[in-house]
This record gives structure tokens, C-alpha cells and sequence, in this order.
């Protein structure tokens, strides 16, 4: 599965998460090697780095100031799952490495 010049959007989150349906990720690749920039909502500018498997599945990190003006980090699993009409909808499983270090689920789906 390759995600290069695919965009996402959440449809779902936990309440300790910070985005929501106005957040945009942009994701790009190269190889097994992915990268993203978003921003929408509570999130002023994010990028996040991480590894694609041979499944699809995305390890990641992220790093994002929020519109507090805080830096907020964190780590997060990403199950694709193929939609009907060609789509990808990612399955996140993530923690906060900064902040409360909380974890959380979200779903984004490609746009």
C-alpha cells in the first residue's frame, strides 16, 4: 500500500485527542518511509515521520503545536483498512509522549 499524495481526515477520536474533522493530513512517501504535514482545529501546524510495513500498517511518530501554543507529541499504530469505493480508512491506535500521556484511538479517512 503506498499513501504518497493521499489526504486524510479524522471521522473519529477520543476526547484527549486533538483532532477532529477540520484537521487535514497531507501524507507523502517514499520507499517504506512516510511523512505527513496537517494543521486544522486545535492543531496550528503537525508533522508526523514513520514506516510503512508490507501490510500497510504505519508506524509512526508526530509532533504538533496546538492552538494553546503547545508542543504535544506522541506515538501511534495505523491499521489500513480498503473501503468499497477504493478508499483507505486508517485505524490509529495512539499515546501522548508528552502532556498526560494518555492513550487513544482514532479512524481518518481518505479524502
Amino acid at each position: 500500500m503506498n499513501y504518497d499524495g493521499k489526504s486524510f481526515r479524522p471521522i473519529s477520536n477520543t476526547e484527549n485527542g486533538e483532532t477532529s474533522e477540520e484537521t487535514i493530513f497531507h501524507y507523502k512517501q517514499e520507499g517504506k518511509i512516510l511523512s505527513c504535514d496537517y494543521s486544522g482545529g486545535k492543531i496550528i501546524k503537525g508533522h508526523l515521520i514513520g514506516i510503512v510495513n508490507d501490510a500497510g500498517e504505519i508506524d509512526m511518530r508526530y509532533h504538533q503545536i496546538n492552538s494553546q501554543g503547545e508542543l504535544m507529541t506522541g506515538v501511534c499504530t495505523s491499521v489500513p483498512e480498503l473501503l468499497e469505493n477504493g478508499k483507505i480508512r486508517l485505524h490509529e491506535t495512539w499515546q501522548w509522549t508528552s502532556g498526560d500521556r494518555s492513550k487513544g484511538n482514532s479512524i481518518l479517512e481518505e479524502i
